[in-house]
């Protein structure tokens, strides 16, 4: 017997049919021996009754019957039975079957709901279908339209019915829909509204505007617009302000004015005087007007009483005189030149260069060897000059001693019968024309005196500076900032300790057998004109090498630090040079090189290096490359007073400085002579060049013992101030009070950041009763070592070794294995023409190697590139020679 329910409607009631089937034999339906009717048919005993055909369950439909199918063999008669009750058929009946009667709800178990969501965020919309028989199937619209997950992969429909947006798009802001549907009916669900919205983000800034004032004090202004992207559906507005102002400083034009007229001159032979003024009173700058009228006045100063009339005949007379004058002038020009070509024919010479006066006079003589006695070109000092005798002269030119002397009248003396001062040997004397620089040469073919060496110096009581060379002057030197030793031929090295600064002198620089004071100077900042410009902020200190003027065979590696971040690149890196006017000029920009450009700069993470010709003052600028904003190493350095505090107040000084050897030296020096000490290492500071300002705030001070006299919550410094380092060094204080005496531990943070950028937080936990220990790290990329280097001792790698390198690396390669290879491996290659000009360019190469690794030189690297070169010969030299 099988049951099988169906339901028509929510109103219907279950129907039950039974069937049951009788064969010949009854005693299986024992069972049914009270729901069986009275009699039955007879029927043979055998077979029993099998099932061919069963009925199979069904749906019954509104005023739709529905058939159910059932045969057995062999039966004579078939029994149904619904809801308890029998029904006659004219099939035979074999066993009990259920219908069921579909149905679908009308309430939803869990309804979509709608919302704001923002772009590119996962959607979820969850629907619950109501129940139904057979169970409902869920379909999706979007505004009305089916959506399929398999036309568009940004939807996804989970098993559960729910619709996921993978990433909100704004074509996505729609009403989408959850429809049921089985074979009865269809429900939908309320709409879900979903709105996709976008929050704005600012543009970039624009340029600033011209200064609203042509004159005085007055503002630049920029501005942004709320447009990338504009806020959209709802979104949020960007936040800050749409524009910025700064203040501008125009120069306001002056036009000149007139002075006072000078008093009358004396009467003048034609009945007038005259006076004079000048357009000084102010005089016109800044492109102010000048001044109109005539300098000159002149009227007549005897009111007319004056007649300029000549007799006759009296004009004739003046022209005769003049004439009479003129032939004069003439016979006495005459006689002198006869006189001075019969002196000058004559082998005595009027004027002979006394050596030793011009050494006494002009000079300091430092290390002189007296000549031979057995020269028979000397004069003896017992004995008078011979007159008629070859004597000692000047070979080549002979140029004035000092600049801006006038009378050369005491670097020679009179033909006197006494005897000279020293006998000299022949000498041949090239002075240059410069304030720093001057050589005595002796002659190479002489044996005698091969080796004596004079170094000479100017005398300062006898010079006086030319008024048109402002930059004449001795550069001011001071022992922690300069450096200077006298090289000859074998070269050397200047390093100025502690500061990153350093000149190497590659050995040729200087000719065979002279010998120069060379020096190095860190100048300060506030006795220099800063060399940035516009946007520009200056990266290194400014250096000063010399003597200037001095002609170099072969170029020089100066090597200065820099604080610029170049990871990522986003600069434009410049080095510029001061000329004797005080003006600064560009010398080359990174990446523009040409066959023009006299230097080569080699950048690296702290230091770059330069290839120079041409001695004089230099630093490194920059500035950023759009679109991105570049960053500049800072350091934080904070300092507090070594000897214990007496008084109820405390102070911290915290510095702002450029991350550099010198920087930092510079403000160790200046906190020592204020008695500071330097708490702990100072910290590094990424500063973009976004136009923030650099923030300062204590905080976490115990205010039962403590109290801040800051009135405002922090302090700014601005962010012109650091980016064009025209202010240094730069600081802040923080002025504290303690509550009595007796308190002596002080605890508290120290907050540095920029406005929108990185920042770094001091933790600060001291006695100020007691004496701080002094603390005072070497900078980073300083050196300990001897501030002057002289000959062989500079130099990493020996001269033969480099000499084999050069001779082994010089001819080109046709398989490229010569210097540009090298180059390549040692990563100098960003402008090989520089090295391509010159005459050995591996000596060129070794020595920026030189430079670049002055404090870490190990023949391995080098030995490391020339062996994936294959240079296996220079590696044997490099073996048995050098030290690897």
């Amino acid at each position: 017997m099988l049951t099988l329910r169906t339901r028509r409607d929510e109103g219907s009631r279950p129907l039950f049919i039974l069937l049951l089937v009788y064969g010949s034999s009854l005693a299986e339906a024992g069972d049914y021996s009270e729901v069986l009717p009275d009699s039955f048919p007879s029927a043979a005993a055998e077979p029993l009754p099998e099932f061919q055909l069963e009925p199979e369950d069904g749906f019954i439909v509104k005023n739709r019957p529905v058939q159910l199918r059932c045969r057995a063999s062999p039966a004579t008669q078939i029994y149904f039975k619904c809801n308890g009750e029998w029904v006659n058929q004219n099939d035979h009946v074999t066993r009990e079957s259920l219908d069921q009667i579909t149905v679908l709800r009308k309430n939803f178990e869990q309804e979509p709901l709608g919302r704001e969501v923002r772009l590119e965020q996962e959607v979820l919309l969850q629907c619950r279908p109501p129940e139904g028989i057979p169970p409902p199937e869920v379909d999706w619209l979007k505004n009305e339209d089916t959506i399929d997950p398999t036309l568009d992969s940004n939807f996804l429909i989970t098993v559960d019915h729910d619709l996921i947006i993978k990433q909100a798009r704004l074509s996505d802001t729609a009403n989408y829909t959850c429809v049921a549907h089985n074979v009865v009916a269809k429900r939908r669900s309320s709409t879900a509204t979903i709105i996709v919205y976008v929050s704005g983000g600012w543009s970039s800034w624009t340029e600033w505007s011209e200064c609203n004032v042509r004159c005085g004090r007055g503002w630049q202004r920029r501005t942004r617009s709320c447009t990338n992207p504009a806020p959209l559906n709802g979104g949020a507005v960007c936040e800050g302000p749409p524009f910025q102002r700064v203040t501008c400083t125009t120069l306001c034009p002056v036009d000149g004015g007139w002075t006072e007229w000078a008093k009358w001159s004396v009467c003048g032979t034609e009945c007038t005087h005259w006076r004079s003024r000048e357009c000084q009173a102010p005089a016109p700058r800044n492109g102010g007007r000048h001044c109109i009228g005539s300098v000159m006045e002149s009227k007549n100063c005897t009111e007319g009483l004056c007649a300029r009339t000549l007799e006759p005949g009296m004009g004739v007379a003046v022209y005769a005189g003049l004439v009479g004058a003129l032939l004069l002038c003439g016979m006495l020009l005459l006689c002198v030149g006869v006189l001075a070509y019969r002196r000058s024919c004559r082998h005595l010479r009027g004027d002979i260069t006394d050596s030793s006066s011009a050494l006494t006079a002009a000079f300091h003589p430092v290390n002189y060897k007296p000549p031979r006695q057995d020269n028979p070109h000397l004069l003896h000092p017992s004995a008078p000059p011979d007159l008629t005798a070859t004597a000692s002269s000047l070979r080549g030119p002979l140029f004035s001693l000092q600049q801006g002397v006038v009378d050369h009248s005491h670097h020679k003396i009179p033909m006197t019968t006494s005897p000279l001062l020293d006998p000299l040997p022949s000498l041949k004397i090239k002075v240059y024309n410069s304030s720093t620089l001057s050589s005595l040469e002796l002659p190479a073919e002489g044996a005698s005196v091969d080796g004596e060496i004079l170094s000479l110096k100017m005398v300062g009581s006898g010079s006086r500076p030319d008024s048109r060379e402002p930059h004449s002057h001795t550069l001011p030197r001071e022992p922690s900032n300069s450096t200077s030793a006298t090289l000859g031929c074998l070269g050397g090295r200047l390093t100025i300790p502690n500061t990153g600064v350093s000149l190497l002198v590659p050995q040729g620089v200087i000719p065979q057998g002279k010998f120069y004071e060379m020096y190095l100077i860190i100048n300060k900042w506030e006795k220099t004109t800063l060399p940035s410009e516009g946007s520009q902020t200056v990266l290194s200190p400014v250096v000063s090498c010399g003597p200037t003027g001095m002609l170099l065979s072969r170029p020089v590696v100066l090597t200065l630090p820099h604080c610029a971040q170049l990871d990522p690149p986003d600069w434009t890196l410049t080095l510029k040079t001061q000329t004797h006017q005080g003006e600064w000029e560009e010398v080359l920009t990174v990446g523009e090189e040409s066959l023009s450009s006299p230097c080569y700069l080699q950048v690296e993470e702290r230091s770059c290096h330069v290839l120079m010709e041409q001695l004089g003052t230099y630093s490194l600028v920059g500035q950023s490359t759009a679109p991105q904003p570049a960053c500049k190493r800072l350091q934080l350095a904070l300092f507090a007073p070594q000897s214990p505090c007496l008084s109820l107040d405390y102070s911290l000084r915290i510095y702002c400085i450029q991350d550099t050897p010198h920087a930092l030296k510079e403000v160790l020096d200046l906190e020592r002579s204020l008695g500071g000490v330097l708490l702990e290492d100072p910290k590094p500071l990424l500063f973009k060049d976004s136009y923030h300002n650099l923030r300062l705030s204590i905080h976490d001070i115990p205010h039962s013992h403590w109290r801040s006299k800051l009135l405002a919550k922090y302090q700014e410094i601005p962010f012109y101030h650091i980016w064009s380092g025209s202010q240094r060094p730069l600081h802040c204080t923080f002025s504290l009070e303690r509550g009595s005496l007796a308190v002596s531990q002080l605890t508290c943070k120290i907050c540095v950041r920029q406005v929108e950028g990185e920042g770094q937080i001091f933790q600060l936990n001291t006695d100020i009763q007691e004496t701080l220990p002094p603390h005072s790290p070497l900078p980073s990329g300083g050196t300990c070592g001897p501030s002057s280097q002289v000959g062989p001792y500079a130099f990493r790698l020996p001269a033969s070794i480099r000499q084999k390198i050069c001779a082994s690396l010089d001819a080109p390669s046709s398989r490229g294995c010569d210097w540009r290879l090298l180059a390549h491996s040692l990563g100098f290659d960003r402008y090989l023409n520089y090295f391509a000009t010159k005459p050995s360019p591996t000596g060129v190469l070794l020595d920026l190697w030189e430079a670049c690794h002055q404090g870490d030189a190990d023949l391995v690297s080098l030995a490391t590139a020339l062996e994936e070169m294959g240079k296996s010969e220079v590696l044997v030299v490099m073996t048995t020679d050098g030290d690897c």
